[in-house]
């Protein structure tokens, strides 16, 4: 791998990019998450905003050490024999499940902003990712942190511009999944699943970094954008509570009370952070499966296609259930890599 293109802004901007996708810019992620759990869900956002900055950190770090082309050599030397083939199964397994919910999240915008079937957004977004990670991997963390910087922005200014016009409100109480305990529980869970599968394309970045300093305040600049962008959407979401609750992507509501050239931009802004983790998790997954790049072309189209026929389950309920689930599963890995990072 090349290491002299890697910079700073590169490695916060694809850490960024990884993580947020449909989920996270859409608002499904952090309104059950986070606002369902009211106020307190704030204090949420900030412990996910450390957590962010520590786990990408030693994920990256582990990865310079390692060499690592995908997730496997970090999970095994984390966890061993059994807790690293299991930390293997789980992450491979919510790669495609999480790309499953990037395409259809992209479904979900067509038919809610611009009136469309969804199969025509979600076959859309399969597309432009088989043609993108075809590229290999530094198409693939070139197109994912270049456009990062325009979610942050979008999402502060919505945020700002909704308090303005929304200055007072009544919190409705948003309807969660059983597995979120607390709002603390709630943040673990959420750094852990949202970890797991950037591993697989963290660990990569911090080798092909080639440098400490460039990894470390990658991952801290990650960091702060990640919980700068999360509590945007956090407020916005909150003090519109009472009427996107039951809403697949509710900040397009919250966009479109502002304006709706707004909207509209904001439905750009949106498709094209899940494209960034789309492509991250298709590239993560099959380079997982496959370890040499001339041989993936295959698996990456009829990876896509599995994934699309699985997105008619629908958005916010792989949103609900899965991401959860795999959270649960992540926080072992997570608890594998952190100990191994002190015990060295």
């Amino acid at each position: 791998m090349e290491k002299d293109k890697i910079t700073t802004l590169k490695v916060a901007g694809t850490y960024i990019g990884t993580v947020v996708g449909a989920g996270f810019a859409s608002g499904q992620e952090i309104l059950q998450f986070f606002v369902s759990f009211g106020k307190a869900g704030f204090l949420g956002i900030f412990v996910i905003t450390l957590l962010f900055m520590f786990i990408g950190y030693i994920v990256m770090d582990l990865g310079y050490k390692l060499k690592a082309r995908n997730h496997l050599p970090i999970v095994r030397k984390a966890g061993g024999r059994i807790l690293g083939t299991f930390s293997d199964i789980v992450i491979t397994f919510f790669l495609f499940g999480a790309l499953t919910a990037m395409i259809a999240g992209s479904g979900a915008i067509f038919a809610q902003e611009f009136n469309l079937h969804p199969l025509i957004g979600s076959f859309f977004m399969a597309l432009i990712s088989i043609i993108t990670v075809m590229g290999g991997f530094h198409g693939t963390i070139n197109s994912i942190s270049f456009v990062v910087p325009f979610l942050i922005v979008s999402a502060i200014g919505v945020s700002i511009a909704s308090i303005l016009i929304s200055p007072a409100s009544c919190f409705r109480e948003i309807p969660r999944s059983g597995i979120l305990r607390n709002w603390l529980w709630s943040s673990i869970l959420y750094v852990s699943y949202n970890s797991v599968t950037a591993i697989s394309i963290l660990g990569p970045l911090g080798y092909s970094a080639g440098n400490k300093k460039v990894i470390r305040n990658g991952a801290l600049l990650g960091g702060i954008g990640l919980g700068l962008g999360a509590g945007a959407i956090f407020i916005s979401l909150y003090i519109n509570s009472g009427t996107i609750y039951d809403l697949e992507v509710p900040m397009l509501f919250v966009a479109g009370r502002i304006s709706p050239l707004i909207k509209i931009f904001y439905s750009v802004i949106l498709l094209a952070e899940i494209y960034t983790t789309a492509v991250s998790d298709l590239y993560g997954f099959t380079a997982r499966i496959c370890t040499k790049e001339k041989n993936r072309p295959f698996l990456i189209i009829i990876s896509t296609a599995s994934a699309f026929l699985l997105s008619l389950a629908g958005f916010s309920n792989l949103v609900r259930y899965l991401y959860p689930i795999v959270g649960y599963c992540g926080i072992i890995t997570l608890l594998g890599i952190v100990y191994h990072r002190f015990k060295s």
